[in-house]
């Protein structure tokens, strides 16, 4: 019995020593280790023509996955080809008579030379001569804008991502800026989190940090951001219970972000305190 009970007491002694070197290791880990919790966020782009007219042809549907430069849709281009055969002829038309008014300027100047014409016809035909150049400049430009204004009648992805909204069809007219796409891009993904005031010390710029999701990814990351203003303001007169409830704002952009990551998922980030002096 006597044996029974002294096995009891050191089994019993080993169960403390076990829990108060786990709870030990438990603390430290937890003074190594800041936790925070936030959300994932994404930048998003809408889509839009720079010029007006009837939607032709939209090629994707909410989630289909984009590569930056492809052709997202398109606009009825008819009116823009008429407007380019207009300015080709009006060219046409400008260069004709710039050409005429340099052959009508040199003969001036050889006629005044034999005394055939006045000084004052030579600097009309000059004038003359100016304004037809000038205008043919003028054709060209208008020429280019219609050119230009063809050209937009295509929209291209600007960057990798997933299509969030189709929110125009094909036969909608539509204006200038008017958005027919929502689009999530891959690259730059952060989480939004808040780290509290007593803890706004133990962060900077740059800090590693892991991403964990609730479905069990890990992500590498790092701290890109730590607003300067606290999220909420304090009374005018502040109690130290007052000052720890202060929390400032964070963006821990992920390395290796994956479609895995959506807009508004709830993480979980932890960063190492050991490089800020923990031991």
């Amino acid at each position: 019995m006597r044996k029974n009970l002294i096995g009891i007491g050191i089994v019993t002694i080993l169960l403390l020593v076990f829990t108060g070197f786990f709870h030990i290791f438990h603390e430290q880990k937890n003074l190594n280790e800041l936790v925070l919790y936030g959300n994932v966020d994404v930048r998003q782009v809408d889509i839009a023509f720079r010029v007006q007219g009837r939607v032709a042809e939209l090629y994707f549907e909410e989630g289909d996955f984009v590569k930056e430069g492809t052709l997202l849709a398109i606009l009825d281009k008819s009116p823009y080809d008429h407007q380019i055969s207009q300015a080709k002829a009006n060219v046409a038309s400008v260069k004709a008579t710039v050409e005429n008014g340099a052959i009508l300027l040199n003969r001036r100047r050889q006629a005044v030379e034999v005394g055939g014409v006045s000084k004052e016809d030579v600097d009309n035909a000059l004038s003359s001569y100016n304004e037809q150049l000038a205008n043919y400049h003028a054709a060209e430009a208008s020429l280019a804008v219609a050119l230009d204004n063809m050209s937009y009648t295509e929209v291209y992805a600007p960057t990798d991502g997933i299509i969030l909204s189709r929110i125009r069809e094909p036969g909608t007219v539509i204006n200038p800026t008017d958005p027919i796409y929502t689009l999530s891009v891959s690259s730059p993904v952060w989480v939004r989190a808040f780290v509290d005031e007593p803890h706004l010390g133990e962060i900077y710029y740059g800090m590693a940090a892991e991403i964990y999701t609730d479905s069990g990814q890990i992500y590498d990351g790092q701290i890109g951001f730590i607003s300067p203003m606290a999220e909420f303001t304090p009374k005018t007169v502040q109690t130290t219970q007052l000052r720890t409830d202060l929390v400032y704002r964070l963006r821990v952009y992920a390395d290796n972000p994956d479609h895995y990551l959506k807009q508004g998922m709830p993480v979980t980030v932890k960063l190492s305190l050991k490089k800020r002096g923990r031991k």
